[in-house]
């Protein structure tokens, strides 16, 4: 299954999954470590971010400069729609090409539908989105293999690395972990990783 027909899976169901979509912010004492490290009025990179809720929509009305991205139109038509004066980009996250650096970036369920080899060769591009100190803060499965889910009956492709490898991508690409939790049972059993950017220096 290839990460074309991911995408076009969220484009044919874009409404209904927006629908689906909680939007209760489970995701919230994440998003709040994640800002500890992001200045205030900040400028937040949100790879994958579907329909702007209730992700985007939390940032925002923080006061947070939020650039997303996503490959489907219709969801970034949804983000359009909700928060005009925010930017949002049509955009293939293994292709994107951005000319400026950002003070966070955020991949929340979006990076593990990447295949394997996709994945590792996506932690030089966080690192060229993130300014010195910024935080990256992702999503990921607990070992390393490839499943099939399940979307409105068609089937959902997710892949993941061994947590040691990506501790060894974060630290190549110039990033230090800061945390680091396996199915953490308060936010909906997620396994996330926070790191920030520190360019091969000090930590």
């Amino acid at each position: 299954m290839s990460e074309d027909s991911i995408v076009d899976l969220y484009e044919r169901h874009a409404r209904a999954y927006d629908q689906d979509r909680d939007k209760s912010l489970q995701e919230r004492a994440w998003l709040d470590r994640f800002l500890t490290w992001v200045p205030p009025g900040g400028t937040v990179l949100d790879i994958g971010c579907g329909s702007g809720e209730p992700i985007a929509r939390y940032l925002i009305e923080l006061g947070f400069e939020v650039t997303g991205v996503d490959a489907s139109p219709s969801m970034v038509e949804l983000c359009r729609e909700r928060f005009p004066t925010s930017e949002w980009l049509l955009a293939d996250m293994r292709k994107l090409e951005l000319p400026g650096r950002f003070d966070g970036v955020l991949a929340w369920d979006s990076f593990f539908h990447l295949d394997m080899d996709a994945q590792r060769e996506m932690f030089s591009r966080f690192a060229c989105y993130a300014r010195r100190g910024a935080p990256l803060m992702f999503t990921s499965g607990t070992e390393e293999g490839e499943s099939v889910g399940c979307y409105r009956g068609e089937p959902l492709y997710h892949a993941s690395l061994h947590s040691v490898e990506y501790g060894r991508l974060l630290t190549t690409a110039g990033f230090v972990v800061r945390e680091h939790t396996i199915e953490d049972e308060q936010n909906g059993g997620h396994t996330v990783w926070l790191a920030t950017y520190q360019a091969n220096g000090a930590v």
